[in-house]
């Protein structure tokens, strides 16, 4: 009988691509997982792996007991989702990967809710860009993401995890604040040579924000880049810079900048997304309940 977690070792090297990112990911040695994998070609009776220069690369018959892996994890899974929810009592861990505005705004509120309701259940977090964790929380490195989705920009899908809505915010103009002989900002088009902060190329914001200022008629001259929203409001509120921030951003704090509504009101949506195979685990369940409720009570930023 094949072995289940060498069978998932062969699946994580399809995933990742190198036995060292597969090591790395499961916590094992490069030598370890490689040795797994032999023996699981024994069990098979087949090759399954060959090399191409310092790589390795699955062979069909490798392909075949993939393909059938990812079902049988799904179905391991399920199974251990329906035995906690036959429990009285809401427990285990639930890892999840958020970005920065969401992990600002929403979880210092819903990790106090969760611990007060919930207090067996562990939440993990990690800061991630949600294109990466959705893809890691399909890999199995998550079991939720926090993820956005900009006007026209959908994140990545895959058949495995659902969508759950969370919320939603509107997409502002964020200039410094009125200052003598600063020129008075009123619009999008206003700011056609002045400096941009926008986050590195990649980011769904920064391509989103990039097409708006090309909509308006110019290039933005992007002079400051950093993924830290931090960061971007402090050269924001310093007179340095202006940038297109979502209302999330200004959650539990005051700003001295000026919010200017966009032409259309564009609003970012923001989901969570778990594999469909954990989503009636109770922990999960609890979690998105508490999510829910901590974004229903952020009171609407306004201009």
């Amino acid at each position: 009988m094949l072995d289940v977690r060498r069978l998932r070792l062969l699946r994580e090297l399809k995933i990742r691509g190198t036995l060292a990112e597969v090591a790395e990911a499961l916590q094992y040695s490069p030598s370890s997982v490689s040795q797994q994998l032999a023996l699981l070609e024994k069990e098979a009776g087949v090759e399954l792996l060959r090399k191409t220069g310092r790589r390795v690369q699955l062979t069909p018959q490798a392909e075949v007991l993939v393909a059938h892996t990812a079902h049988l994890l799904e179905t391991l899974e399920q199974a251990e989702a329906d035995l906690a929810a036959s429990l009285t009592t809401v427990t285990g861990t639930v890892r999840i990967a958020v970005f920065q505005s969401a992990a600002l705004a929403l979880m210092p509120d819903a990790l106090t809710r969760m611990s007060s309701r919930y207090p067996a259940v562990r939440i993990e977090m990690t800061q991630r860009e949600p294109e990466t964790a959705l893809h890691e929380t399909w890999a199995r490195d998550f079991d939720l993401v926090i993820a956005e989705h900009y006007p026209g920009h959908s994140a990545p899908r895959y058949a495995e995890l659902d969508r759950l809505r969370l919320t939603g915010d509107a997409i502002r103009l964020a200039v410094p604040p009125r200052a003598p002989g600063r020129p008075a900002i009123t619009s999008l088009t206003d700011t056609a040579g002045l400096a941009w902060v926008m986050e590195p190329r990649g980011a769904a914001s920064r391509h989103w924000a990039e097409q708006a200022c090309r909509s308006a008629g110019f290039e933005p001259d992007v002079r400051f880049e950093t993924a830290d929203l931090q960061a971007q409001i402090r050269l924001i509120e310093s007179g340095n810079a202006v940038a297109l921030m979502p209302d999330l951003v200004w959650t539990g704090r005051g700003t001295t900048s000026q919010l200017i509504t966009l032409p259309g009101d564009p609003h970012r949506s923001i989901f969570t997304s778990v594999r469909r195979s954990s989503i009636r685990r109770p922990a999960i369940l609890a979690t998105r309940e508490i999510l829910a409720e901590t974004a229903a009570s952020i009171p609407a930023a306004g201009p």
